[in-house]
């Protein structure tokens, strides 16, 4: 093997094992580049042969001419008998001469056009290969080693299947400290931009990163007897999951919690020791409303009579703080649960406004007692 060949070859098995294309692949861009090489130096010719064979290390390539009497016509695409038998003892008028160029020329020529092209196609062959890996793991849980944190911005960089995946702050569990080398779980959101330039997004703060979590932790759920109706979530702080049970025997509560808290331990584990209230979802929008309220306690609930999606909740004096939560936490999440405008007041305050209400009433019925009525007009008769 000459020392072009064996250099030639040795660096298209490291291109292979660098770039993870296959080999018939890169051969074909290295033929492409060579071509290019080719007709670059011969633009008129029509037919040129390029040989890469991997197995017996050649690599050669040639210009193909007809043979013709006499003078060439089209020097670019025929040769004279004379010069083809100088090349090929051979040749006939009416055959074809291989014209053997140089591969040490063209093969470095072609070498750069060809790293060119499969630059190119590397990075489309980058893009389908992360949109078609992470199409199967959309909207799952995976782990994630930490490679690097920003200092500053807290943006980190994250090792899944040894794939580089940006991991913005804005994306993880408020006061989460993450460093180099933490394991983690993330959610695959998807693919951005999966037709230009794509990037995989993942997030611990989607409330969908909690809804994995208890398939993941809570067999009944995974296998359908137990369903989750709904999230809301404000993540690192509460969480609040609307469940029902398809089985009569199987308290969704009781599943969801496990024995002795083990598995809503589990997950509030996961996501920073986030609060995760429990509730039973109800197809009677004031009993689901009520119960959204958790842990207040909701003495009444009253739905606009005019369809629109608005409650006013009546809750104890010593219940309004738990009701409204820290900042308006909790009536924000049942909000959100529910899909309904709540209006919290207590018992007290409605007591109140229903006494002035009656006593408007009485006024306004008092009003219109002492208002003289109108009387009838009297008729006149027309007498015959």
């Amino acid at each position: 093997m000459n020392t072009v060949n064996k250099d030639f070859f040795e660096g298209l098995k490291g291109l292979e094992l660098a770039s993870g294309i296959e080999l018939p692949v890169l051969i074909e861009k290295i033929k492409q580049g060579v071509l290019k090489a080719v007709k670059r130096d011969y633009p008129d010719t029509q037919s040129v042969r390029i040989d890469i064979d991997p197995d017996s290390c050649e690599f050669g390539m040639c210009l193909i001419k007809t043979v013709v009497e006499g003078e060439p016509e089209d020097p670019a695409n025929e040769i004279s008998l004379d010069e083809a038998r100088a090349i090929d003892k051979d040749c006939v008028v009416g055959g074809v001469c291989e014209i053997p160029l140089s591969p040490a020329k063209f093969g470095r020529v072609a070498a750069s056009s060809a790293k060119q092209s499969i630059r190119s196609d590397l990075r489309q062959f980058e893009r389908d290969r992360l949109v078609a890996q992470y199409k199967d793991k959309e909207h799952e849980i995976v782990s994630a080693t930490v490679q690097k944190v920003e200092p500053g911005t807290g943006n980190a960089i994250l090792l899944i299947d040894k794939d580089e995946i940006y991991f913005p702050r804005g994306e993880q569990l408020p006061g989460e400290e993450l460093k180099a080398g933490d394991i983690i779980r993330v959610y695959v959101v998807g693919v951005v931009n999966p037709d230009k330039k794509p990037s995989v997004k993942v997030s611990r703060t989607h409330r969908d990163f909690v809804r994995r979590l208890f398939e993941l932790e809570v067999p009944e759920i995974y296998d359908g007897t137990v369903e989750i109706k709904g999230i809301s979530r404000e993540p690192g702080a509460r969480s609040k999951v609307a469940v029902l049970s398809h089985n009569p025997d199987v308290d969704a509560l009781g599943a969801c919690i496990g024995p002795k808290r083990s598995r809503i331990n589990a997950i509030a584990s996961q996501i920073g020791g986030e609060k995760i209230d429990l509730i039973l979802y109800s197809e009677d929008d004031a009993e689901f409303i009520a119960s959204a309220l958790s842990p207040a306690e909701v003495r009444s609930v009253e739905l606009a009579k005019d369809g629109t999606k608005y409650a006013k909740i009546i809750v104890p004096p010593n219940q309004l703080s738990l009701a409204i939560g820290n900042k308006g936490q909790n009536a924000k999440l049942a909000a959100r649960l529910t899909g309904y405008k709540i209006d919290i007041t207590t018992t007290a305050a409605a007591e109140a406004e229903a006494k002035e209400a009656g006593e408007a009433d009485k006024a306004g019925e008092a009003d219109e007692a002492e208002t003289p009525k109108a009387q009838p007009e009297e008729v006149p008769v027309d007498g015959d």
